[in-house]
């Protein structure tokens, strides 16, 4: 048996398992399970890419500088405050990388993205799971949890995959409530779903403890590409860039981005039409007998009566060609995810739920 082993917390991680893409047996499949924009990115984003592609043999720029001043005049920020990584996922992790390791606690909720687990362990810290109050984050509970050990407390807002979010005041009372030597990270990948909400930008602005960090998978439709960003204290980004990759975003990735992010009339759209379809989506649900929370995102979390009856239906409309997300890894076994798709496909799903409560199965 080998003696060689890997650092203190690797052996604990589950992989994270991505919503599936296929079905066994059926070619008219739709996938409503990894809450991507299914109206694609931008045709400006889409052509950027295709120019990029006669520049393959260069290196890309390893500080983003044209991406990250596209991002900062979209959103009104400081260019030199944003991180640019493969993906949120990579700027979570390298929070982890950097200000959590052996001894340290990382806290998350019990219904929070899988990545925060993950990444305190990878650091050799110990994620703390903190309940949450009706699926929605439970600032009382975070702060009660907290301890000289806290080194990082991540939320979702809004939430995925419960799809809540709290607002203003209740964010600021967690920055405010946290130890001093703990960084509050908002994660803001579904932010663009929501009319006029920053993600917690001017609170990163006015404190020296919050960080924020979107993503292109969303809403940008940019998902293939893996980009995403951060926005942080001098403090914080100064010590990310020491541990970043140099060229951890390639040439095209970069080219896509900046140009989707300028093209803000495709979010918009892309924005209105979400909204419309989840409404339809959730009210088609509830009138079914499957209830869900008010979802700020791209997707609604549906509910049923039990686990076996979210496996049942979850069985069904894979047999249909349908594609949803299971989330008893996320401590909600009576659940599914569903990604609001495109309205043939809204109402496929809906048409589908509504025969396996009606029997149909």
């Amino acid at each position: 048996m080998t003696k060689i082993t890997p650092q203190p917390g690797i052996l604990d991680i589950a992989p994270y398992v991505g919503g599936a893409s296929h079905v066994a047996g059926q070619t008219d499949v739709v996938k409503l399970s990894s809450n991507e924009n299914p109206f694609g990115p931008s045709e400006a984003a889409v052509e950027a890419f295709r120019r990029a592609a006669f520049d393959l043999h260069r290196y890309p720029s390893t500080d983003h500088a044209a991406l990250r001043k596209a991002i900062a005049e979209v959103h009104g920020l400081e260019a030199s405050r944003i991180i640019c990584g493969v993906g949120s996922d990579e700027i979570l992790h390298l929070l982890c990388q950097a200000y959590a390791g052996p001894g340290d606690e990382v806290i998350h909720t019990e219904h929070g993205f899988a990545i925060y687990r993950i990444g305190a362990l990878a650091a050799g810290a110990t994620p703390v799971e903190v309940p949450e109050k009706d699926r929605t984050t439970d600032v009382d509970a975070i702060l009660a949890a907290c301890t000289k050990a806290t080194k990082l407390v991540f939320i979702a807002n809004p939430n995925n995959p419960t799809g809540t979010m709290i607002g203003a005041d209740e964010v600021q009372r967690l920055a405010d409530g946290i130890p001093d030597t703990a960084l509050l990270v908002l994660d803001g990948a579904y932010a663009e779903y929501v009319e006029g909400f920053d993600g917690g930008a001017a609170l990163v602005d006015q404190r020296d403890n919050v960080v924020m960090t979107r993503t292109f998978s969303k809403i940008y439709g940019l998902g293939g590409l893996r980009v995403g960003w951060g926005y942080a204290p001098d403090h914080v980004i100064d010590v990310l860039n020491r541990i970043r990759g140099p060229f951890n975003l390639s040439g095209p990735a970069l080219a896509a981005a900046e140009a989707a992010v300028k093209d803000q009339p495709w979010v918009e759209k892309c924005r209105a039409d979400n909204t419309r379809l989840r409404a339809w989506l959730a009210d088609s649900l509830a009138a079914h007998g499957v209830p869900s929370d008010p979802s700020e995102t791209n997707f609604i979390l549906a509910r049923f009566d039990s686990a076996d009856e979210a496996a049942a239906c979850n069985d069904y409309l894979l047999s249909q060609g349908l594609i949803v997300r299971m989330v008893a890894g996320y401590n909600l076994p009576e659940c599914l995810r569903i990604t609001v798709g495109d309205e043939a496909s809204c109402r496929r799903v809906a048409y589908a739920i509504g025969q396996f409560k009606g029997g149909a199965r």
